[in-house]
């Protein structure tokens, strides 16, 4: 069984993916163990060991299965955890498989526990026991399997259960990426689209892009579009400024949503702590969202830490929204962010 890709991977054009490691950017320690793991793999003229990929949404984890197999030279298969409804579904995409084949399941923590148990001894032994009739009739049957890699990615580790996440030969975490390094993306990304840009207009973007290239490459396209529309089609630092100030993304790369939930802890709870359900039924989005989705880059940017007690807005927080710190004198902070951030929720 084999899916499209999910729905926030849409919109960025599948030819702006890197196809082979050494196109691929950032996650050096990630991709240099794999250089050595998938060599050693071709020396030997054997099948990778299994990989799991986790870390937060966009960062690259399909790319990167799919550069795995075409660096091994093998073909890919790509599913994800809800698709896989029922162990026979699973059945039916391992026996499919030939030898060497990459399996690649996205969202793998969300496989149920009956698929769960028929990915181990797939996964340990490369064999597919199935059951045969019912009742006291019924037979155990054992079907070999060649050998295949599975690649598995997660943005949520923590939820695989401990017997599928011991069978992964190589696990890796995949990090939030430097400005300068969505920079090289967005640069190849613009050679490819043969979009004019200027350096600044670039790192502009690349600033703003929450660590994240899905989002770079989204918001490219965005300010293209602008560019198009209201400048001359070039992409300067003040097309790109003024782009994604269209988009309500701020200097910062704060979208209205990092902001309301932001100003909901400062205006509604004093800046907390507050609890992540109580924060998500104020904010109207779901706890997950903001726990998968937003939560991480604004623990990266020091706006928010996580105590006992609930989450906690911090003095940089403050600060950015232009907001007086308790036990302050009561006067706003001075911000270099301008009114137009400054919103409720």
């Amino acid at each position: 069984m084999m899916t499209g890709q999910r729905d926030e991977d849409r919109d960025v054009d599948v030819s702006l993916r890197p196809r082979v490691l050494r196109e691929y950017v950032g996650q050096d320690k990630v991709k240099d163990n794999l250089n050595v793991y998938i060599k050693a793999a071709l020396k030997r003229r054997d099948a990778l060991d299994h990989i799991l990929l986790y870390g937060p949404p966009g960062l690259g984890k399909t790319t990167l299965a799919c550069i795995v197999a075409a660096e091994m030279g093998q073909n890919i298969r790509i599913t994800s955890g809800p698709a896989i409804d029922r162990p026979g579904d699973l059945a039916s995409i391992l026996t499919n498989l030939n030898a060497g084949d990459i399996l690649f399941i996205d969202e793998i923590h969300r496989l149920s526990r009956a698929v769960e148990e028929v990915l181990y001894p797939a996964m340990e032994d490369f064999a597919l026991d199935i059951m045969i009739g019912k009742g006291p009739t019924a037979r155990s049957m054992r079907l070999e399997l060649p050998r295949f890699t599975l690649v598995g990615a997660t943005t949520r580790a923590g939820q695989l259960s401990a017997p599928l996440r011991d069978r992964f030969g190589m696990t890796f975490r995949l990090e939030l990426y430097a400005p300068e390094e969505l920079a090289h993306i967005l640069r190849r990304s613009a050679s490819i689209l043969d979009m004019p840009a200027d350096d600044e207009g670039i790192i502009e973007i690349a600033r703003r892009s929450r660590g994240t290239p899905r989002i770079a490459n989204r918001m490219l396209k965005r300010v293209r579009d602008y560019a198009q529309v209201k400048a001359d089609g070039r992409i300067t630092r003040q097309v790109a400024n003024e782009g994604l100030n269209l988009l309500d993304v701020d200097e910062l790369g704060l979208d209205r949503v990092d902001r309301t939930v932001l100003l909901t802890m400062i205006d509604k709870f004093s800046g907390g702590p507050v609890g992540l359900d109580t924060l998500a039924a104020s904010t109207g989005e779901d706890a997950l969202t903001i726990e998968d989705v937003y939560e991480p880059f604004l623990l990266q940017l020091g706006f928010i830490h996580r105590t006992p007690r609930g989450r906690m807005a911090t003095l940089a927080a403050y600060q950015h929204l232009n907001r007086a710190f308790p036990g302050d004198d009561g006067k706003p902070i001075p911000s270099q962010q301008v009114a137009f951030f400054d919103e409720n929720p």
